[in-house]
C-alpha cells in the first residue's frame, strides 16, 4: 500500500495534537511531515486536518480516517513485534486507565510485581472513574468495575469480587442492628449512584433490597471512611474494610448474608493487542483471580 507510511505518520500528528511534538517524537523534520500529510491529504482527496497556528483539529473525515488508520497502523507494528524478541520481554510505555480505589487497595501490590518481572515496561497510570475513550485517548487498556454498557470494546473477565455490609459499632447502636435484611430499607445505606437495590444472599437464599440514605457517592474508599464515622451502612469488599474491622472501627452486619461479587474487567479497544498489554491483563487474571 503505497501511502501505508504517511498513514502511520498521520496518526502519530494525530496523537500529539502537534506537528512539531510528533515531529519531534519520530524524528522526522516538522516540514517534511506537514508536506507528508499534505499529500497525503491530495491522495485521499479530502481534508483531513483543520490547522491554525496553535492546534490542529481533525475533520469529521479526518475523524473517521484516523479511527480506521490508527487499527491498520496498529496491526501492522503488531505483526512485526510479535515476531520479535518483545514478545517474550516486552517493552515501552504502558497506558492503565484505573479507578482510585480498587487501584490503591488492590492493585498496587500487583503493578509492583509486574513491574519486577517486565523492566522494559514503564508505566502511565490515571487513576479515575470517568469513562475514557479508548479509541480516542492514548490508553492501552482501562480497568473497571461493576456492569459493563454494550459500547464495542472488548472486555476481559479480570475477577469477581465478593461484597459485605459494614457499619460502625456506634451506628448499630443509635439506630438499631438489622436482623433480616428487608430492615435495610428503614437505614441509612451508603449508596453509589445510580444504585437504587442491593442483592444479597444467603446460601441458596436471594434477596433485593431497596436501598436509599442520605450520601450517594462514587468513592469506595468515601464509603468506607463515611461509615467509620457513623453515618450508614455501606457495601464493602474485606479488603476495603479489614483495617477498619481489625481497629474495631467497623464490624460485620447481617455476617450470614452477601451481595452479589462486583465483576473487575480488563477493557481494550481491539482483540489483537501489543505484548505489554497482553503480558499485563494476562498477569492480572492470574493474579486477582487467584486472590
Amino acid at each position: 500500500m503505497d501511502h501505508l507510511n504517511d498513514m502511520a505518520l498521520f496518526v502519530e500528528v494525530v496523537k500529539a495534537r502537534s506537528f512539531r511534538r510528533a515531529a519531534d517524537a519520530i524524528g522526522v523534520p516538522n516540514s517534511t511531515l506537514s508536506r507528508r500529510i499534505s499529500a497525503l491529504e491530495k491522495a485521499v482527496g479530502l481534508q483531513l486536518l483543520n490547522r491554525t497556528t496553535r492546534k490542529i483539529e481533525l475533520t469529521e473525515a479526518g475523524q473517521l480516517y484516523f479511527e480506521r488508520s490508527k487499527r491498520i497502523v496498529e496491526e501492522a507494528r503488531l505483526a512485526h513485534e510479535q515476531l520479535g524478541e518483545m514478545v517474550a520481554q516486552p517493552n515501552g510505555v504502558l497506558r492503565v486507565s484505573l479507578p482510585v480505589d480498587f487501584a490503591a487497595i488492590y492493585l498496587t501490590p500487583l503493578l509492583s510485581e509486574f513491574a519486577t518481572h517486565y523492566p522494559g515496561i514503564s508505566f502511565e497510570l490515571d487513576l479515575t472513574p470517568r469513562r475514557v475513550d479508548l479509541v480516542g485517548e492514548p490508553f492501552d487498556v482501562a480497568i473497571r468495575m461493576g456492569e459493563l454498557s454494550d459500547s464495542g470494546l472488548i472486555a476481559r473477565l479480570l475477577a469477581r469480587v465478593p461484597r459485605h455490609l459494614y457499619a460502625s459499632p456506634r451506628y448499630l447502636k443509635q439506630a438499631g442492628e438489622p436482623k433480616e435484611p428487608g430492615e435495610l430499607a428503614q437505614h441509612e445505606c451508603l449508596c453509589m449512584p445510580r444504585t437504587a437495590s442491593w442483592t444479597l444472599q444467603a446460601g441458596t437464599k436471594k434477596r433485593d433490597i431497596a436501598v436509599k440514605g442520605r450520601f450517594t457517592l462514587n468513592s469506595v474508599g468515601m464509603i468506607c471512611r463515611l461509615a467509620v464515622h457513623d453515618q450508614g451502612i455501606a457495601l464493602l469488599s474485606e479488603a476495603i474494610a479489614a483495617e477498619d474491622v481489625a481497629r474495631g472501627r467497623l464490624r460485620r452486619v447481617l455476617p450470614k448474608w452477601q451481595a452479589s461479587p462486583i465483576s473487575v474487567y480488563a477493557i481494550t479497544a481491539t482483540r489483537l493487542l501489543p505484548a505489554k498489554t497482553q503480558r499485563f491483563i494476562e498477569f492480572l487474571q492470574t493474579r486477582l483471580g487467584r486472590a
